[in-house]
């Protein structure tokens, strides 16, 4: 199964895109990501409106708070069931309207507090690697 993540504007900091990319590179053999830049919010807007025919998930504050292993259980079930791609969408600092929340098959939330749209990546791209670190039976999740 492919992942995508969508955000607006780039990480712009040295750490931050560091993480990220360990993180992906891990995953590549689990559950491959792959991080996708949007100039601006209308871009990330068209990109979740239009269909691509690929499972979508908004992270959003409004959204439902899973669990790692919850996570890893909704990638799993998708798999199974034969989904081979899933694209998450990372919101811009104004967060996703009412319709937008709806194109989505799931609205995730990491926090109920507002998380830096920088920082929610790198939580992110962590997470998904650690929900195929348990859909793999490794150890990393302990």
């Amino acid at each position: 199964m492919q992942l995508r993540v969508f955000a607006v504007g780039k990480l712009k900091q040295p750490g931050l895109e560091a993480l990220v990319a360990e993180y992906c590179k891990r995953g590549r053999k689990l559950l491959p990501i792959e991080l996708v830049h949007l100039r601006d919010g209308a871009a990330l807007r068209r990109r979740l409106l239009e269909d691509s025919g690929r499972k979508r998930v908004i992270l959003d504050e409004r959204g439902q708070q899973a669990t790692s292993a919850e996570l890893a259980g909704w990638l799993g079930a998708w798999r199974e069931s034969g989904v081979r791609a899933v694209d998450f969408f990372v919101g811009d600092a104004h967060g996703f309207c009412d319709e937008e929340r709806q194109a989505g098959d799931r609205v995730l939330a990491l926090s109920r507090m507002t998380l830096p749209h920088r920082l929610a990546q790198v939580l992110l791209v962590e997470q998904l690697y650690r929900a195929g670190t348990l859909l793999a039976g490794h150890p990393y999740h302990h």
